[in-house]
């Protein structure tokens, strides 16, 4: 398991500039070995030996990048916006002298500060083809490191399995415990299912190739909810198929319709020792509460999906049509005859700023109001007390934010009438943003970096 270059994607993502500092010898570093270059600060404890290559290792970490303009460094990630230490596994080399090179060279309880190359970190330990154009040639990293344990794979290996027994223990400890708190004395099912009807339905039981059309809710034994379809349409399920969880498939089997049922569906019908990304914890009890509301069959439900993409693209070609007419009544209802750029962005300054330019590849703060074209306020970045940063130019946001806030200073204000061509286009943006929407944008420029 490589280190979670996860982190290393979050600097290439949100650094604008990074600025070379001193060639040469790294002052202060002591070479120990495999081109490691160290220097240590607080030494640690003989005894515990040092890691080896698959050992695992658990470290706060901080690095950086010397700005030689300024004398000062730019930090590019902390393990303090964590609420842990991070873990990983060391893996060999993948330049002489990098992180996984002095890690073997570490005791428990040592801080430490390593230099290498940043081109070689970027290039070989992140495997990033070729150096972004924002890290300039021979720039050093500074590696500030506090290891404070490793364990090998086999420690680990033997901790997890010690760990996933007593997660067993405890699912069946609180099945036991919820059954008996809500007075539930029925039977499992010989699947291990629990299967509680709460409303007898009607007609037939499902046959393969069913189209069931169902509500349910999903949580944990503890109460905690981790979905729900009551808030949208019903979902149709093809029958026969797997949809969810075994438990879930199979109590399909038992609904008519307007049957209402709760289902508690053991771990063993559902995701076992492997759990659900971090919502679904190994050894996981699932309570469903499911609700059939129709049986129809499958081509009854094609037919009926045809014509609702049908309706949906009448009506995207028609606000594809309405789109300039909607601009227009909005250019003249608010008084606007600024022209367009050549794009067909308008841009409307309604406040002149005095600091630094934007231009593309710097990164700027804004705070934002959006609105329809009709005048509906959607989003605001001021209700949530939250400025929006990025980098211009990059793509990271509409191109008529890239666009518009480029003409801006700092503590400028501006509106922006965008197009759907330099926002969403023909794609839908959630309920209030359907196709083919032009948007309003009053956005407050309060930095340049």
């Amino acid at each position: 398991m490589k280190i979670k270059l996860l982190i290393v994607s979050a600097i290439v993502l949100s650094l604008g500039i990074f600025i070379s500092c001193s060639k040469g010898p790294y002052k202060g570093f002591k070479l120990v070995g495999n081109e490691v270059y160290i220097k240590h600060h607080i030494n640690g404890e003989a005894e515990s030996g040092r890691p080896k290559v698959s050992d695992v290792v658990t470290l706060s970490m901080e690095y950086r990048v010397n700005n030689k303009n300024t004398s000062k460094d730019t930090t590019l990630f902390s393990t303090k916006e964590f609420p842990e230490p991070i873990t990983f596994e060391v893996i060999e080399p993948t330049f002489k002298g990098d992180l996984y090179a002095a890690l073997t060279y570490m005791l428990a309880g040592d801080s430490v500060t390593v230099a290498f190359p940043a081109d070689s970190f970027f290039m070989k330990t992140a495997g990033i083809p070729e150096l972004p154009e924002f890290i300039e040639p021979g720039s050093v990293m500074y590696f500030d490191m506090k290891l404070i344990s490793f364990k090998t794979a086999e420690e680990v290996e033997s901790e997890n399995r010690a760990m996933l027994m007593q997660m067993k223990e405890d699912e069946n400890t609180q099945l036991s415990e919820y059954l008996a708190a809500n007075n539930i004395t029925v039977a499992p099912l010989p699947s291990g299912l629990y299967y509680l009807e709460q409303k007898a339905g009607s007609g037939r039981l499902p046959k393969e190739g069913d189209m069931l059309q169902v509500h349910f809710t999903v949580g944990l034994v503890d109460g905690t909810q981790l979905f729900s379809s009551y808030s949208q349409e019903p979902i149709d399920i093809e029958f026969g198929k797997p949809f969810d969880t075994k438990g879930f498939d199979e109590a399909l089997t038992y609904l008519r319709k307007g049957t209402k049922a709760r289902l508690i569906v053991p771990s063993s019908l559902a995701f076992d020792s492997v759990g659900r990304s971090q919502m679904i914890p190994p050894y996981t009890t699932l309570v469903y509460d499911v609700e059939l509301m129709k049986i129809r069959d499958l081509a009854e439900v094609q037919a009926e999906r045809a014509a609702k993409a049908k309706a949906e693209e009448m009506a995207k070609e028609q606000a594809k049509l309405n789109e300039a007419a909607r601009i227009g009544k909005y250019l003249k209802d608010n008084n606007i005859q600024n022209e367009p750029t050549a794009t067909g962005l308008f841009y409307i300054e309604t406040e002149t700023g005095t600091g630094v330019q934007a231009e593309a590849g710097k990164k700027v703060k804004v705070h934002y109001t959006l609105y329809n074209i009709e005048g509906k306020k959607l989003q605001s970045s001021k209700d949530m007390d939250r400025p929006f940063e990025f980098t211009l130019g990059r793509g990271e946001v509409i191109r008529g934010w890239d666009e518009g806030v480029a003409m801006m200073k700092a503590g400028g204000k501006a509106r922006l009438v965008v197009p759907s061509e330099l926002a969403y286009g023909e794609n839908q943006r959630g309920a209030d943003i359907p196709p083919y929407s032009p948007l309003v944008f009053d956005v407050e420029l309060l930095e340049v970096n």
